[in-house]
């Protein structure tokens, strides 16, 4: 999201403790397409004919960058993709958004080499099955992402969790997204590497904390959304991007509308700006982000102690009843 800004004294690397990377389907003012026949994106095995439009750009650039067995720099995928979305006429522009100052010039990961540490994926894809605005591809964007993971990346079965509204696998309403972003982050340490994927509906919200530029943050919609309402880009950085741990790389990709910043990493490239390095978000504002993050280490500094009370407490009652119970027994 676009956020007033106030300083730039904040240092990101303590705001933000992982390295983040978030490759979106389009600006924040845009929308997102859905493809009709991702057979146009010469997918090697496409789950279905129906997919998103940046997800099978993505995937078409990924797979050929195996198959040529050549280093590909990040700025190198952003303009295929761009490229990609231009000759099947959509206007999106992919952009690339970080947590660090990324050299764009180096060769595009989503392992880093020599990643020491377990892969691990969260995959989320919402088609809003009968409801109005259902769409047809972010079930096969997310079967298609973990073809991809599995067969050319090595992850494994056991580490790649899938949320999607199939009836098959764990449904994506909030509760169940909030609650596989705080597992995620939770066990990944550092080294590990770890791929977060996200299709379906992105919207905007009006902005209550007065922290947005704009006027508006930007949202995920899950599929109870009429229920349990839109998830905030301030939650996205509470539950999941600011909760990693330091060591941890993470890659996104956000296949959605309006999704430029949903993250709110503090430096960004885009695919059309004549640039050829990222420059750092002069809207983004670090010393708000600084209060989640301190907000966050208090929450941590209080848990260990209550979990030790309750531990305590337990040993408390079971000494009692050994106690009373062994009298009672006499």
């Amino acid at each position: 999201s676009k956020m007033t800004k106030k300083s730039a004294s904040s240092d990101p690397s303590a705001i933000i403790p992982a390295t983040v990377h978030m490759i979106s389907g389009c600006q924040d003012r845009q929308t997102s397409a859905d493809v009709s026949n991702v057979n146009a994106f010469s997918l090697p095995d496409p789950a279905g004919r129906a997919g998103g439009a940046c997800t099978s750009a993505l995937l078409k650039v990924l797979y050929y960058i195996n198959r040529k067995n050549a280093p590909y720099s990040f700025v190198d995928v952003l303009m295929n993709m761009r490229e990609i979305l231009s000759e099947e006429s959509y206007s999106q522009i992919p952009q690339l958004t970080s947590s660090r100052p990324l050299d764009v010039s180096d060769s595009f990961y989503i392992v880093p080499p020599k990643t020491s540490g377990t892969k691990r994926a969260l995959l989320i894809g919402i088609n809003y099955v009968g409801q109005s605005g259902e769409l047809s591809g972010c079930q096969n964007d997310v079967l298609n992402m973990k073809e991809y993971l599995v067969d050319v990346l090595g992850f494994k079965e056991k580490n790649i969790a899938l949320l999607m509204d199939d009836g098959e696998h764990a449904r994506p309403n909030g509760s169940n997204i909030i609650d596989a972003f705080q597992h995620l982050a939770s066990l990944s340490k550092s080294g590990d590497a770890v791929y977060f994927h996200y299709s379906g509906h992105g919207g905007k919200l009006r902005d209550t904390s007065g922290d947005e530029d704009d006027g508006y943050d930007e949202t995920i919609i899950p599929v109870d959304y009429k229920t349990y309402g839109q998830i905030r880009d301030d939650v996205l950085y509470k539950k999941l991007i600011g909760a990693f741990s330091k060591g941890v790389t993470v890659t996104a990709t956000m296949d959605c509308c309006h999704s430029g910043t949903v993250l709110d990493l503090p430096y960004k490239f885009l695919a059309n700006s004549g640039s050829s390095e990222m420059t750092l978000d002069q809207g983004v504002d670090l010393d708000t982000l600084q209060e989640f993050a301190s907000e966050l280490e208090l929450e941590g500094r209080w848990l260990l102690p209550c979990i030790g009370v309750i531990l305590l407490l337990a040993l408390i009652a079971v000494a009692f009843w050994l106690i009373f119970g062994f009298f009672d027994l006499v």
